[in-house]
């Protein structure tokens, strides 16, 4: 018989499968290794890899992509397509929120870098760099 790839009430996973399943890390080790290094928080507590997630639970997952608070709406072991991984949790309000207000903070930082330079910079590059700069 095979097994449900998630159900609401009985299937316990690790938390770095279930982070992997979601989608918050392209691999099982860099998510195990982003619990190790404290970027996951589980209920308010700082878990290990093999920290069983249920239905119900809050993550805090801090990525290159920002700080996602999320709550876990199922689980799975076995990582799908999108729409499966976008089941497993629901974010919340504000941290959606938290996460446009950087990416519109980000999108304001003035940029320094030539996109038909790579490299060293030329003379022409450095003239404009510091006519900017004054």
């Amino acid at each position: 018989m095979k097994q449900a790839a998630y159900s609401q009430d009985d299937h316990k996973v690790r938390i770095d499968k279930w982070l992997w399943a979601a989608r918050f890390f392209k691999t099982r080790s860099l998510a195990s290794d982003a619990v190790v290094a404290g970027h996951v928080d589980l209920n308010g507590a700082r878990p290990k890899p093999a920290r069983d997630v249920k239905t119900g639970d809050m993550l805090k997952i801090r990525t290159d992509h920002g700080l996602f608070e999320v709550e876990v709406l199922g689980v799975s072991d076995k990582r799908g397509p999108a729409e499966v991984a976008r089941a497993l949790y629901a974010e919340t309000a504000d941290s959606v929120a938290k996460r446009e207000e950087a990416a519109l903070q980000k999108s304001m930082e003035p940029t320094f870098d030539h996109p038909q330079i790579k490299g060293r910079p030329t003379k022409k590059w450095r003239r404009q760099l510091h006519l900017q700069e004054r």
